[in-house]
């Protein structure tokens, strides 16, 4: 404990903010690396929901150096990876998992993963998390444009942080902040840089996620960026279903148009069902805040995703339901984009662009929905975000990879 407490006193606040406690776990520029670590809210003197902080440096396999963090406290348990982009592995709460069964049972290092293999897929090769950043650079399906292969869902997810830090707030309600920088770096090319962030206050289940995007190039530089949010058993089921305000739903595709009667529900584990994945003009409020949930069959669990349609305007429905060995999954996906290729999606108009020195954020809320009350709910306020508008149906693909 001597070595933490040496750490936390002489870089404390670096990237913090009043009032907290700063552990620094890895600081590329610094030489500090802390590798197997924990702490907990006893040790801290913290009263009220107790919790506890650990990493794990994981051994064997793919997943040879590879760092998970795991959050555990009263209300949720949280993992995730700065080697895979500070991405979200999985979150249980109240016998509820969000996340999924992938074939990829290890946790990745990027170092094993060549993202222009089997013609710009390997981003397969590490798929297996609840939530992972597609982006920055770049989003969405493989393609070429100007010569340029653009992988599967760019390079953040197989980012490993050069900055990580913990920040526990010194006063109730004891916030935790996970923080963790990504570089995006290629000379000529791309130098953004993206603080991320996930926050969470022992006891909820609820978490929150505050991306802040920077342009450091002297010149514009294009930025794309989908959240995917995947989930599977228990919540997913024959009967499952997904609820979000609508303004507008289409097909990704000429297979999805077979899928618009029964858009919104899902089936159990079927063979040979391929991806379908749907286009959504999400509706919101005044203030651009929308939400988007699917709860289990029977109608008392879920998951619920809050976002800010000013920052994410678009949102795609991925829906996976092939056999549970293959990945039994749906993904809810807010994004600046959808997932077309680069050169159909410039095309569209959805590619934004930062200035130089210029930021951007994103900010998502996740709630894990425990009981048919809370389900309901969030049901309602879709509801009332949906009002008297109706869903257009539009049959026609958008565009044709």
């Amino acid at each position: 404990m001597k070595k933490l407490t040496a750490i936390t006193i002489a870089i404390s606040l670096i990237s913090g903010y009043a009032g907290a406690q700063t552990i620094v776990l890895t600081d590329s520029e610094n030489g500090i690396e802390l590798g197997n670590w924990k702490i907990d809210s006893q040790q801290l003197k913290i009263p009220g929901p107790r919790f506890s902080l650990q990493q794990q440096v994981l051994h064997g396999g793919k997943q040879e150096g590879s760092k998970v963090i795991t959050l555990t406290s009263e209300g949720l348990t949280i993992a995730l990876s700065p080697t895979r982009g500070m991405d979200i592995l999985h979150v249980n709460g109240s016998g509820v998992r969000l996340g999924w069964d992938s074939p990829v049972t290890d946790v990745v290092n990027p170092a094993y993963i060549n993202l222009e293999s089997r013609n710009g897929i390997g981003w397969l090769d590490g798929f297996n998390e609840m939530m992972v950043r597609c982006g920055y650079e770049w989003t969405g399906h493989p393609g070429v444009e100007n010569g340029t292969l653009y992988t599967l869902h760019g390079r953040a997810g197989n980012t490993p942080a050069n900055k990580v830090t913990v920040e526990i707030a010194e006063k109730a309600p004891y916030e935790i902040r996970i923080r963790g920088l990504l570089k995006e770096n290629t000379f000529k090319k791309s130098n953004l840089e993206t603080w991320t962030e996930l926050s969470y206050v022992p006891g909820t289940q609820q978490f929150k996620i505050h991306d802040r995007l920077t342009n450091r190039a002297d010149y514009p530089r294009d930025y794309q960026i989908i959240y995917h949010s995947n989930f599977g058993k228990p919540l997913l089921e024959e009967g499952a279903k997904f609820s979000a305000p609508i303004k507008e739903i289409s097909p990704f595709n000429d297979y999805a148009k077979s899928g618009l009667q029964d858009w919104h529900t899902y089936k159990g584990p079927t063979k040979n069902y391929d991806e379908m994945v749907f286009n959504i003009v999400p509706l919101a409020d005044s203030q651009g805040k929308t939400l988007a949930m699917m709860n289990n069959e029977k109608g008392d669990r879920g998951v619920a995703i809050g976002f800010d349609t000013r920052q994410l305007p678009v949102l795609t429905l991925w829906k996976n339901t092939d056999t549970e060995r293959q990945g039994y999954v749906t993904g809810i996906e807010p994004g600046t984009s959808y997932a077309y290729p680069v050169k159909i999606e410039r095309e569209q108009g959805r590619i934004k662009q930062l200035q130089p020195g210029q930021s951007t954020d994103f900010e998502l809320t996740y709630t894990l929905l425990k009981n048919a009350e809370q389900v309901k709910e969030y049901q309602n306020k879709i509801k009332t975000l949906q009002g008297t508008n109706e869903v257009k149906l539009v049959e026609t693909p958008m565009a044709v990879e």
